[in-house]
């Protein structure tokens, strides 16, 4: 059991974080370090305009609140020890009288990326002045990371993340969001910042005390937007106590055959509980394994994703089926298929390494995806995934070098390959996830300095960024060196502005 950690979360608010998506937290800092932020951003941007990317550095005094111990305690909860602040950060201004937004996800800076439903990125939606509701706060659906539709019409279902100044709500990056209607006479800022967990959980990492998922006091949370997903929330638990063993479901006891059937209900509810319930006999539901498979071409999302980690909890029995699966027609049952061999772990990485050869470019990209998902304890792909690397289909070039990150050192015979592709890959996409590879698989990374030297050049602002996480972590003198060389050239004076040039 971890050291307990004031500012860490306890298992309660882990558990309230994987179900609703979110946490909200204050900083400890005074009242007026929050003013001085407002007041600048309020005259920069009326002199500047949006400051965008360069609002950390033009306004430092953000970093006072990103160094908070509480803000740090839960990002670390969250994220791990060793997670890092991207360099894409936002100003949002809502202004006075406003109509708001509708709900949406965030892109990735206008790339694409398969969901993740493990929380390898977060979002911080933090506030400088008091936000009362009729200010126009952002509000979240809770419980929607996972779904990719919403289930919900018009603002149905919405929480509102209002506070006073110095609030940070933290949120899985792909909650959907959205800014509502400023009511007042005021201007609200928001300023959102990314976060990016480095390296694979291999324990709690926050105060925990039962690292057994509970279920108490679930049925009473009235403020979820979405349905319930206990074997989907019990394996992102499972995943961040760094448990990647599979569970031992309880026995059917006579259940079996009833929540079968129901999987043929009328009701779109009633498909998705049966599902769900299933997930909690996990290999004793074996028998259940045709039926789910045909639950991932559910038109109600839910219930397919029911399926999807249902099929993941029976566990190596249920590998065929959903290979079988990844080359289906329909795009959402290949996608939760791959989530559902993602949920397997390690037993399906055999079949996923045979699917990196198929034919299809669908079923080598969600068998490249799902590989990725795994992580860790899929190190026996490594030799797999190094010969698709140069793969014709752009979709597998990226998840590969996502694979080899979430692997982490162990995939350390992928540096030659991850160099290459950082190098020479004409897809944007490709090198900076390549880069970001090389920054999880850290110190083994070395041989890569020289390139990562060339790509802080790079065109795309987030490869230089990429660039740099992997230097600091490879850490070696001559690592340390071109990183300061470079922070040195490119080093931001936040007092410099056209009144004031020297």
């Amino acid at each position: 059991m971890m050291q307990t950690h004031s500012n860490l979360f306890s298992d309660e608010q882990m558990r309230d974080f994987i179900v609703n998506g979110y946490v909200t937290v204050k900083t400890e800092l005074p009242r007026s370090v929050h003013e001085t932020i407002y007041r600048k951003t309020q005259e920069y941007t009326e002199k500047e305009g949006n400051l965008g990317n360069n609002i950390f550095p033009r306004v430092p005094e953000l970093q006072a609140v990103f160094e908070d111990p509480v803000v740090r305690g839960a990002f670390t909860s969250i994220l791990g020890q060793n997670y890092v602040m991207h360099s894409h950060r936002h100003p949002h201004r809502n202004a006075p009288h406003s109509g708001g937004q509708g709900f949406h996800k965030d892109s990735y800076w206008g790339h694409q990326k398969v969901r993740h439903h493990l929380p390898r990125w977060a979002m911080a939606f933090y506030y400088p002045q008091d936000t009362p509701v009729e200010i126009g706060p952002s509000a979240i659906l809770s419980g929607t990371q996972y779904y990719s539709n919403r289930i919900t019409e018009n603002n149905d279902g919405e929480t509102a993340l209002n506070g006073e100044a110095g609030t940070v709500s933290i949120i899985h990056f792909d909650l959907w969001h959205r800014a509502m209607a400023n009511q007042t006479d005021k201007t609200r800022y928001m300023m959102k910042f990314q976060f990016i967990r480095l390296d694979e959980p291999q324990e709690p990492e926050w105060n925990v005390e039962n690292t057994k998922w509970e279920t108490d006091g679930l049925d009473e949370n009235g403020n979820l937007a979405a349905k319930r997903h206990e074997t989907t929330w019990r394996h992102v638990w499972k995943w961040m106590a760094g448990d990647s063993n599979g569970h031992v479901g309880q026995q059917a006891n006579g259940n079996l055959e009833k929540h079968i059937e129901a999987l043929s209900d009328e009701d779109p509810t009633v498909r998705s509980d049966a599902a769900d319930e299933l997930g909690l006999l996990g290999e004793s539901a074996s028998d259940a394994i045709p039926m789910l498979s045909e639950t991932l071409r559910d038109n109600y999302e839910p219930a397919r994703l029911n399926a999807a980690y249902t099929l993941g909890a029976i566990g190596e029995p249920a590998v065929s089926a959903l290979i079988e699966k990844l080359s289906d027609e329909n795009g959402p049952t290949r996608r939760m298929a791959a989530y559902g061999l993602a949920a397997v772990g390690e037993p399906a990485v055999p079949a996923l390494c045979e699917a990196l050869e198929h034919e299809n470019d669908g079923v080598r990209v969600e068998a490249t995806y799902a590989l990725a998902q795994i992580g860790s304890t899929a190190e026996s792909a490594v030799s797999a995934l190094i010969e698709r690397s140069e793969d014709s289909n752009v979709e597998v070039r990226r998840y590969i070098p996502e694979a080899f990150g979430a692997i982490g050192a162990s995939a350390a015979p992928a540096v030659p390959t991850l160099i290459d592709r950082l190098a020479n890959d004409d897809d944007v996409q490709v090198r900076f996830e390549s880069a970001l590879a090389l920054a999880q698989i850290g110190p083994a990374s070395s041989d890569a300095i020289p390139v990562l030297k060339d790509s802080l050049s790079d065109k795309n602002r987030y490869v230089r960024d990429n660039s740099i996480h992997a230097l600091k972590r490879i850490g070696t003198p001559e690592a340390e060196s071109v990183l300061f060389d470079y922070l040195l050239m490119a080093r931001w004076c936040s007092i410099t502005n056209s009144e004031s040039t020297f």
